[in-house]
């Protein structure tokens, strides 16, 4: 099982969307804030993207920029640009423009991932509100071959593009995410969930929690996949991940609960095994202290 896959897999919640805009100086336009991920991507020209706090930055051809968790902002022509009735629009809803037609100064692949954030995996509570790389040859090829094949895609439809260009935008999120992670080890001496991947020994336990979320793990049997003594295991694995290693485990069992409760129609019992609790009450009770719901009760929500 692959951790970073799955962060994005539990928390997903619809499929993902894109569009081209095509813009001429001057010119404005708001982002409204949104549940989920978004980004942008420079084909043609420059711009700038105002976020909700600090410096407006600049973009230039071949730059991506990735809004982790839906922050509302703006994109101009320049800073100076008045954004005063600039027209708003959601990336979950924006449409392709072509206002501009080839008059276009600055052409944008613009899209957003619908995402769970009312309970992010932890690696996403670590990413920053702004995600900004910057274009360097010879630098993130696979990230900046997705994003030729998805701008084709995009102006070239043909039979089955619909589910090209979702393929390639969950290609997109990962290469952005890889991206990110990768320069946080090359800025210096990588902490959080950056240093977690690069550990194979904490990597190693969790992917066993991935893949066996209902096996009967103990921090003892867990370190032995690890490779290390059950106090240094532990020690390790709090440091990095933030919770320690059956405070994760119990977590991930919930969230995947949820995700089952949410989107299938498996019973309550079967859910319970399937995330290592051989009781339906026990499953009950704990999932009702993490949620606040009875496991019945919010898949009835959810679904409304």
């Amino acid at each position: 099982m692959d951790v970073l896959s799955d962060a994005i897999g539990v928390m997903r919640t619809g499929r993902p969307h894109s569009s081209e805009i095509r813009k001429h100086a001057p010119w404005g336009v708001r982002a409204e804030p949104f549940s989920g991920t978004g980004f942008h991507v420079v084909l043609k020209g420059t711009c700038w993207l105002v976020p909700p706090a600090g410096a407006a930055i600049a973009l230039s051809v071949g730059d991506v920029v990735c809004l982790p968790h839906g922050c509302g902002h703006a994109l101009a022509d320049s800073p100076s640009t008045s954004l005063t009735g600039a027209p708003s629009a959601s990336l979950r809803e924006i449409a392709p423009s072509a206002d501009d037609g080839e008059e276009a100064t600055t052409v944008l692949l613009c899209g957003a991932y619908t995402l769970d954030q009312t309970r992010p995996h932890p690696l996403f509570e670590e990413l920053p509100e702004v995600i900004h790389l910057p274009a360097r040859l010879g630098h993130r090829t696979p990230l900046h071959a997705a994003v030729n094949l998805l701008g084709d895609e995009i102006a070239n439809p043909d039979h089955g593009t619909e589910a090209v260009v979702s393929a390639l935008l969950d290609i997109m999120l990962l290469y952005i995410l890889r991206a990110w992670l990768e320069e946080q080890t090359d800025d210096g001496p990588a902490t959080g969930w950056a240093a977690t991947l690069h550990d194979p020994a904490i990597t190693a336990a969790l992917r066993h929690i991935h893949q066996e979320p209902a096996g009967q793990w103990t921090v003892e049997a867990l370190g032995a996949k690890a490779g290390l003594s059950r106090a240094a295991f532990s020690r390790r694995f709090t440091s990095l991940v933030g919770k320690p290693p059956l405070g994760y485990l119990t977590w991930w069992r919930m969230t995947l609960a949820a995700r089952l409760l949410r989107d299938s129609d498996k019973p309550v019992q079967t859910v319970a095994q399937r995330t290592g609790y051989t009781s339906e009450f026990a499953f009950a009770k704990a999932f009702k202290r993490e949620y606040g719901l009875a496991p019945g009760r919010y898949r009835q929500q959810s679904r409304r």
